[in-house]
């Protein structure tokens, strides 16, 4: 608890944050800070000396528990505890926290989430709702339907209640501000092409139009923009999308994440979790070259020391040895300071884990991205760029978007609360992946704070998580990770047929769930094996799935490897509004879940709405066990005499 000269202090940072944030956006751009190499300013102080107010100084300490660990929950003490039916056909412990109005409502809305016309046409029907009932009306509508299963509420005050009621109810929460832009395709496509192009070309409507796959190797072709994919909602039902318009609005995004991560701070009791996405925080081209600079780097791995960079680098034994070995045949490394000191910039240890670059460099400095991805060429010698050449501008937004990965999680660190940076299309994976394990490595010191996505409908993924894993082990910080299916996939299988690459998807259905399990059992592997060797909990693992399947898989793991609830470091994650037949049996039962808890103004999280509709109307088969649970439930509370009953929890999350 902090002293009252403390509290005063954070208040008046806080309030400077705000208007440091206002100033930039009120230019209409963010101007670029000026500095003697001309990059933007360093990553600023962390959030509590600039100054985020931690409302949950209004909460009893002794309410929480900070455990220094990979911990997915942090609360601990007494509570109700109920046996776990893992077919998940209980209704009554799916529905106990709802009132029967709000039985009623779920019954109603995933009814209507069965109509073809209603789901496709939901948009134009709200819109037109909108303008027959008129504002206040329309609102209301909404909050007594599908907004009210959905959404939380409109601000930190609204959701209050329902995270109250999940919480005593065994579910913690993960918050989101939805709120989001309604525009329309050709708008979407126009802002995304013109921020995936160059600066330096943008002017130019010629080059904007040429096909990308044209001349261009076939690994580096997902990573160029291409109109007919311009717009990143197509077939998309899950997941939000960022459209990039200027610094100015990255900037507001980043105050949109520090009041998010003040939220969870204020409101779960430190259990809670944030939720980002990089596409956010800048210019989506640079996301597009670091992700080429990736796959070119693994080229040159290949091409200078003969090994794959595709198979399990750790199995390989490389080290700088070998470049220098082959930098020596090829006579380029004599007298040449450049070569020697790109060797000993590498990262890399004793059993085989390398990379070219020190990526813990770009994340803690400023540094130029095109003096940064540097190799020697083969044949001269000289110092060549990986990279795509950036104008100063451009260098000056990359080390903004560093700046503002900064800003988010000193705060997130600060507050102790923990951040999943979501996933995103494979084109922008592998940067997103790769600056994450960086912000592990920097902020993961003493817990997990940081938390990378893994989305397991990928063919990389288990390697990925393999290499992760490993460096989280070696470089001796918390590893955070939440797996999820993934939510692009007939987007990235078009996009991939098209631009003429490999599809990145797994072939089926099956070799997906192939795919999570196999990649949770490491996890679960490893976790078992660190608790055995040295009682530590460095692993912590999000199970973020809708399939029951999935869920009875690591539960029942869970058992085989002694892997208890009580080690905080396995949870589950549904959205909120679904599967509450898993959701609230496995808190109430004693294991650690979470609700994925968005909130926002109702004009602003009609698209979120939208998609929640789609997504429901394509697994009628789960929404027809939920309606048929719903009305078990009902029924029960008929018999019993229970339909005015108010629900009153005494569970206590894990």
């Amino acid at each position: 608890m902090y002293s009252a000269m403390n509290r005063s202090c954070v208040h008046q940072h806080w309030t400077r944050l705000l208007f440091l944030h206002n100033s930039r956006l009120s230019s209409g751009r963010f101007p670029m800070a000026s500095s003697p190499r001309g990059l933007a300013s360093p990553p600023p102080p962390s959030a509590l000396s600039m100054g985020i107010k931690r409302q949950s100084d209004s909460i009893n300490d002794n309410s929480k528990t900070a455990v220094p660990s990979s911990s997915v929950g942090s609360s601990s003490g007494g509570g109700r505890r109920d046996p776990l039916d893992l077919s998940f056909d209980n209704a009554e412990a799916a529905f106990r926290s709802k009132t029967t109005l709000q039985v009623l409502r779920a019954y109603l809305v995933f009814t209507l989430c069965s109509s073809n016309y209603l789901v496709e046409n939901n948009m134009k029907l709200m819109k037109i709702g909108k303008k027959v009932l008129g504002k206040r009306l329309f609102k209301s509508l909404m909050k007594a339907t599908f907004y009210g299963q959905f959404v939380a509420g409109e601000n930190q005050q609204d959701i209050m209640p329902t995270i109250q009621r999940m919480r005593s109810f065994g579910v913690k929460s993960i918050l989101d501000y939805s709120a989001e832009e309604d525009i329309s395709a050709e708008e979407a496509a126009e802002k995304e092409m013109a921020s995936c192009v160059s600066t330096t070309v943008a002017s130019d409507p010629a080059v904007i139009e040429v096909d990308p796959a044209v001349n261009t190797p076939e690994a580096d072709k997902r990573y160029h923009a291409h109109r007919e994919f311009a717009d990143r909602r197509q077939n998309v039902n899950s997941a939000r999308t960022y459209f990039y318009l200027n610094e100015a609005q990255c900037e507001k995004n980043v105050d949109i994440f520090l009041r998010c991560i003040e939220a969870v701070s204020g409101t779960t009791k430190s259990t809670g979790f944030a939720a980002i996405k990089m596409t956010a925080l800048g210019r989506p081209q640079l996301l597009l070259q670091l992700s080429e600079v990736i796959a070119r780097s693994r080229r040159y791995f290949t091409e200078v020391t003969g090994l794959s960079a595709d198979n399990n680098i750790l199995q390989q034994n490389a080290s700088p040895a070998i470049f220098e070995k082959r930098f020596e045949t090829a006579d380029i490394l004599t007298d040449n300071p450049a070569v020697k000191k790109w060797l000993q910039q590498m990262t890399y240890d004793q059993k085989g884990l390398i990379h070219l670059f020190s990526w813990s460099g770009l994340i803690d400095a400023n540094i130029l991205l095109n003096d940064f991805f540097k190799v020697p060429n083969l044949q001269t010698g000289r110092m060549e760029p990986l990279i795509t050449a950036l104008s100063p501008e451009e260098e000056e937004m990359a080390c903004n978007m560093l700046r503002r990965l900064n800003t988010i999680f000193s705060a997130a660190r600060d507050l102790d609360v923990r951040v999943m940076v979501d996933a995103e299309q494979s084109y922008f994976q592998p940067a997103i992946s790769r600056l994450t394990m960086e912000l592990m490595r920097k902020y993961n010191k003493e817990k997990a704070i940081v938390f990378n996505t893994y989305q397991c409908y990928l063919k990389e993924t288990y390697n990925n998580i393999v290499l992760d894993l490993e460096q989280a082990n070696r470089q001796n910080f918390y590893f955070g990770a939440k797996l999820v299916r993934g939510a692009y996939m007939e987007q990235e299988r078009a996009r991939a047929l098209a631009l003429g690459y490999q599809d990145p998807i797994n072939p089926t259905y099956e070799a997906t769930t192939a795919m999570y399990e196999k990649t949770l059992l490491e996890c679960l592997t490893r976790i078992k094996d660190m608790k055995t060797r040295t009682n530590e909990r460095r692993i912590g693992a999000m199970v973020a799935s809708h399939n029951e399947d999935t869920v009875r898989f690591a539960i029942k793991k869970m058992e085989e490897l002694n892997i208890s609830p009580e080690d905080k470091v396995i949870c589950f994650g549904q959205l909120l509004g679904m599967c509450d037949q898993i959701s609230f049996p496995l808190g109430q039962s004693g294991y650690s879940v979470y609700k994925y808890v968005p909130y926002g103004p109702v004009d602003e999280v009609l698209p979120y709405l939208s998609r929640r509709a789609q997504e429901n109307r394509g697994i009628l088969t789960k929404i027809k066990k939920e309606k048929r649970l719903l009305v078990t439930e009902l029924k029960r509370r008929l018999v019993k005499g229970q339909l005015f009953s108010t629900p009153k929890g005494d569970y206590v999350p894990i």
